[in-house]
């Protein structure tokens, strides 16, 4: 496993919470990938990193794809409910 190199951003909320889930389900960077083309959301690795690191900006159709594929809310990913 690679420790993440930059420090954590602050350009979005929901990264920690993407990374968090994602590891739970057992889930590898490549697997979530996979699942976001299959829902119409284009993204690379680098994206996929950048995102969960807080280092760059998440759209609505990107997080609203990633709740539906991690089987969480919206809301839950935004920090809303626990």
């Amino acid at each position: 496993m690679r420790l993440r190199k930059q420090e954590l951003g602050d350009r979005n909320l929901v990264g920690s919470r993407v990374e968090a889930v994602r590891k739970q389900k057992g889930m590898k960077q490549k697997e979530l990938l996979a699942q976001l083309q299959v829902n119409g959301v284009d993204m690379n690795a680098s994206g996929l990193s950048k995102l969960e690191g807080q280092i760059r900006f998440v759209t609505d159709v990107e997080l609203v794809a990633l709740a539906d594929i991690l089987e969480v809310s919206v809301d839950y990913l935004l920090g809303r409910e626990n």
